[in-house]
């Protein structure tokens, strides 16, 4: 396997991003970024993210969730941001993904999680969870899924995910401004560029959409299905978050709030904003996480 790196002066001009780094070593010999800001003896939030952004995603966010009594764990997606980028589309599967994120949180010791998930953080997250329902305490759902291909996508989603596979340039600041409402400043655009210096070292989000179970011929069909099962089953707090402005994802907090029964008494929101909300509404977030944390006692 071919592993490429972001040289570290890529990310020496962003703004606004004053956070420590942090590095694990996965099995298979990948480097892993990750941020872990706070108190650690405190509550611990574990936010993920989607693509193709990265934890820079979380920036406004982080500091609220501190200052409010978190332990904040953000972890950079193998083939994102500071994270090591395998160079062939073929290094990258969902299983994969989920494999590398349960080695993070194995070697951090994480017990009692708080997740935050977002786009394909959800696909990932909802999969760590029912796979180890014990070690997680609640959830709180933004803008993301849990597809098993028994039902047809958007065509908004069919549309991304033939412009990924196809497109001759693939500029990952361009697809977060089409999926945000705000404008994004010339700083931003460049830390959402930063990780990504050749074409090449976007193989992996350029494959990410090509990996959500469309059908139920998906190698990860069958598993997610069976997450499902436990998820109908998960009483524990799970509130939803979602946008008024995201053409994949939407209707998709009615099925949660339909099918897990965590979801019921929990004081639900719909954000303004775009696929990414985090970049839209990044404080109403992190403030409506926190009151959703005290209201359930994790203070």
């Amino acid at each position: 396997m071919k592993i490429l790196r972001t040289p570290e002066y890529a990310f020496n001009n962003i703004i606004d991003f004053p956070f420590k780094e942090n590095y694990y070593n996965t099995s298979d010999g990948l480097r892993v970024h990750y941020l872990d800001e706070g108190n650690p003896d405190h509550p611990l939030v574990l936010l993920l993210h989607g693509e193709p952004s990265w934890s820079f995603l979380y920036r406004t966010m982080i500091p609220i969730l501190v200052a409010g009594g978190m332990r904040v764990i953000a972890p950079d997606l193998v083939g994102f941001g500071k994270s090591d980028k395998p160079a062939a589309q073929s290094d990258y599967t969902y299983a994969k993904h989920i494999d590398w994120m349960q080695e993070v949180v194995d070697h951090l010791e994480l017990k009692n999680i708080n997740m935050f998930i977002q786009d394909w953080g959800g696909l990932i997250g909802l999969r760590l969870l029912t796979a180890n329902p014990d070690d997680f305490a609640t959830v709180v759902a933004a803008n993301t899924m849990l597809p098993t291909g028994s039902v047809t996508p958007p065509q908004a989603f069919l549309d991304w995910q033939n412009f990924a596979a196809t497109s001759a340039k693939f500029d990952v600041a361009t697809v977060l401004q089409m999926a945000t409402s705000t404008t994004l400043s010339e700083d931003i655009i460049a830390a959402y560029n930063a990780p990504f210096p050749t074409e090449e070292h976007k193989e992996g989000a350029r494959v990410f959409p090509a990996l959500v179970p469309t059908t139920e011929n998906d190698p990860e069909s069958e598993n997610n299905k069976k997450a499902w099962g436990v998820l109908t089953q998960w009483s524990k707090p799970f509130l939803c978050l979602f946008s008024d402005q995201d053409p994949i994802t939407k209707g998709g907090d009615q099925v949660f709030q339909k099918l897990v029964p965590g979801t019921k008494g929990q004081e639900h929101q719909t954000i303004s904003g775009g696929h990414f909300l985090q970049e839209d509404a990044g404080p109403e977030m992190a403030t409506l996480m926190m009151q959703f944390y005290n209201k359930n006692k994790l203070l």
